[in-house]
């Protein structure tokens, strides 16, 4: 007998959460079985205070704007005043999902809203924080929801991402029921491309379903996008996952068993393209129709990297060394993605990136550019012009316009060229700063003058260093605007 009997009783939503099996090593495994929702619904602990409540016993009385009494480690925002926020889409286990619209531009997102009120515990802060960095990390890749901020008030948490409305993969495939191999390859290229996407740029989802799969729109044939960070991790290379996670119908046997990588996202995509064409063998078993050679398409995928890089290519000296200040204060935790994606790249470990390594590495992502534009970027991101990209010069270019919201790294980027602290970069002082990094011809100081000076009065304020900051920051197309 099969894994099910129906496709609708098999593919009953699955609920992500550590699997309850039993980790004894005298009995295996037991067959997957529909989990129950979440302990959560079946019993009620006594209340407990959330853990960002207990290292900071003030917020219990009253609201507060202070960094370190908020999870997100920046003020309070009053996501209101930026977003309309509309009907509900959906509700989870920590939240609600609304639609939004952008007051400013009449755009419309969707906006997911946490209760801190359900953050009980140091993981579940620590949880949120890095599902936020993953996203900021991986936007602008292909078949990936964009995200577009994060915000946070006294009582939710809100994360603001593209409005894919044609709804659930997994609503889709129950109203459908089968695929044709035509068919279910497109849709498994789109989620190939994901894992391959992610676990280049140092991501492991942990948590491949059709339900964490969103429809862009409810055209037959409308692109899919994952969504649903909140399991993953930024992988740490030579390391073995052990934390039992996932869902249902979908978890690789390495999980049960404690001892994982990054391969666990593959057998999930092999599960959903079982269940796509529901009993036809995993894509696994070299299926024509799916393999290199195969009905694929030739348009080039503009990745996330590349969308950076050509970004970084057009940006003025002085925002490409401030970038440089910015990319050397953050943490490790910041940049985990990155750093893997350093070492993806850098293939001979030498700790810098050659031309012949970004171009095998922009090719792997699936990008086609000529000799011409790879030697382009290249010459963008080796700022010391030293022949080679080394890491700073690599997180410098690459990492995303969401460091750019924190106004502690534009202030601290502004302090470093403004050496007496009189509020505004002069002359000498940017050519001091562009002398350090072998920058400094008269034609390049002047030109950033004339570019950022809007005022007119030869120095650059700190109102007109922001404003340079965050031009250009929202497009993926290389134009800084």
């Amino acid at each position: 007998m099969g894994l099910c009997q129906s496709l609708r009783s098999c593919l009953r939503r699955s609920h992500s959460h550590e699997i309850p099996i039993s980790s004894s090593s005298d009995s295996s495994p037991h067959p997957y079985q529909p989990l129950p929702k979440t302990t959560q619904e079946q019993f009620h602990p006594p209340p407990q205070k959330p853990a960002w409540e207990n290292q900071n016993p003030s917020l219990s009385n009253a609201p507060s704007s202070s960094h370190s009494e908020t999870i997100l480690l920046k003020p309070y925002v009053d996501v209101t005043t930026i977003y309309d926020l509309d009907k509900e889409l959906g509700r989870g286990q920590f939240g609600i999902t609304s639609l939004c619209t952008e007051k400013a531009t009449g755009r419309k997102y969707a906006c997911k809203s946490i209760s801190r009120r359900k953050l009980n515990t140091d993981k579940d802060v620590e949880d949120v924080r890095r599902e936020i960095l993953i996203l900021q990390h991986l936007t602008g890749q292909p078949n990936i929801v964009e995200f577009k901020g994060a915000y946070e008030d006294s009582r939710n948490i809100h994360l603001v991402m593209e409005l894919c409305s044609g709804g659930e993969l997994f609503d889709r495939i129950i109203a459908k029921g089968t695929y044709s191999e035509r068919q279910a390859a497109s849709i498994c290229r789109q989620i190939v491309n994901v894992v391959h996407a992610c676990h280049f740029m140092g991501v492991m989802h942990r948590d491949l379903k059709p339900e964490n799969f969103l429809l862009v729109s409810k055209e037959e044939n409308s692109p899919i996008k994952a969504t649903d960070f909140g399991l993953s991790v930024f992988i740490e290379e030579g390391r073995m996952y052990r934390d039992l996670v996932g869902s249902a119908y979908y978890v690789a046997p390495e999980v049960l068993q404690r001892k994982y990588g990054k391969e666990i996202d593959v057998w999930s995509a092999g599960v959903i393209l079982y269940i796509l064409l529901c009993g036809v063998p995993p894509f696994w078993g070299e299926h024509p129709w799916l393999k290199e050679g195969g009905d694929a398409s030739d348009k080039p995928l503009d990745s996330a990297v590349l969308s950076r890089l050509k970004q970084f290519r057009v940006m003025n000296k002085l925002k490409k060394l401030a970038l440089k200040v910015i990319a050397e204060s953050l943490s490790s935790e910041e940049i985990k993605g990155l750093t893997q994606m350093f070492k993806n790249i850098d293939t001979d470990g030498s700790g810098t990136i050659t031309l012949e390594e970004l171009r095998d590495g922009l090719a792997r992502l699936g990008s086609k550019l000529t000799e011409t534009e790879i030697k382009q970027l290249m010459d963008a991101a080796d700022v010391d012009k030293s022949g080679s990209i080394d890491y700073i010069e690599f997180v410098t270019a690459t990492m995303h316009r969401h460091r750019l919201e924190s106004e502690e790294n534009i202030k601290q980027a502004f302090k470093f060229f403004d050496k007496d602290s009189s509020g505004f970069i002069t002359r000498d002082e940017l050519r001091q700063a562009m002398t350090e990094y072998g920058m400094g011809d008269e034609a390049t100081i002047d030109e950033v003058i004339e570019d950022v000076d809007t005022d007119g009065d030869g120095r650059i304020n700190y109102e007109e260093f922001v404003a340079m900051m965050k031009r250009g920051t929202q497009d993926g197309d290389g134009k800084d605007r």
